[in-house]
């Protein structure tokens, strides 16, 4: 990706949750100081505003800022209806809010009773992808980027809230790999839109706050990471190119479960019940 291509993003619209910290925050502040208008997702306000005050300094324009707990649906929903009610236009959404879960690897329950890596790592970037699909059609040619993870392991559609054997690490995998197993699904529903679905492992082992609380010994910069998700997000030579899974800058090919068609409708059908279960509306592409 050359800073042409960066350059293309002034006064486009991007979306990008989990902003305040590590890859996020890399992104946001390269995307500002490129001219792009930024709406950036956050949970804690101090650290929102510090972020804001980080863009305006490297001299792009002031973003616009959304706090939300985005393992409650119906926060999901609130999130999504303020954007709506804040902009005409969407040229990028970027899921990129996760979590690793709690680091003494315990089972957590969100307050609509999913386990909270399925709900953070999967159910939230699910519901907000299908809220948002009207103002991304309509800003088209639009681009969403799954930031997902090489860690990815096979989904139990009978225990997709693993009540038995818990492990953090296979939680973890599991919803990234729904993440992945979504993006081909919308992808698909997309085609023809102009809308772009597109996934990623950006990089490993990023220098972040949620890697080096674990204490695990970091491989890769925050900057290499968001120099592939950055490709996602404005390389033209990109455009066309949807429903695909990246290993860094690399195309690669996901765990096998997603490319069963039965198994990504399967896990469409659980998700929209966990969210009619949880708002009462449909979720479903």
């Amino acid at each position: 990706m050359s800073d042409k291509d960066i350059d293309r993003m002034i006064d486009r619209t991007v979306l990008i949750t989990g902003a305040t910290d590590g890859l996020g925050r890399e992104l946001a502040v390269r995307l500002g100081a490129a001219g792009a208008r930024l709406i950036l997702h956050g949970r804690n306000a101090d650290r929102a505003a510090a972020l804001a005050a980080e863009v305006t300094a490297a001299s792009g324009p002031a973003p616009e800022i959304i706090l939300a707990d985005l393992s409650r649906l119906a926060e999901v929903d609130r999130l999504a209806d303020e954007i709506i009610a804040r902009t005409s236009r969407l040229e990028v959404l970027v899921n990129n809010a996760g979590t690793g879960g709690q680091p003494n690897g315990r089972r957590e329950l969100s307050a609509d009773g999913n386990e909270y890596l399925w709900a953070v790592n999967h159910l939230a970037p699910y519901r907000l992808t299908r809220r948002l699909l009207p103002l991304l059609r309509a800003s088209a040619p639009a681009r969403v980027v799954n930031v997902a993870s090489a860690g990815q392991q096979e989904i139990d559609f009978d225990d997709p809230n693993l009540k038995q054997g818990y492990d953090v690490y296979t939680a973890y995998c599991r919803a990234k790999l729904a993440m992945i197993m979504a993006t081909i699904e919308y992808a698909e529903k997309l085609d023809g839109t102009g809308v772009t679905v597109n996934a990623l492992h950006p990089a490993t082992l990023m220098a972040t706050t949620m890697v080096l609380e674990s204490g695990i010994t970091p491989i890769s910069t925050v900057a290499e990471g968001a120099d592939a998700t950055l490709r996602l997000i404005c390389d033209p030579g990109l455009a066309q190119t949807t429903g695909r899974y990246f290993n860094g800058t690399s195309q690669s090919r996901p765990h096998a479960q997603a490319d069963d068609p039965k198994a990504r409708r399967r896990l469409l059908e659980i998700s929209d019940t966990a969210v009619v279960s949880a708002v009462g509306r449909s979720g479903g592409p």
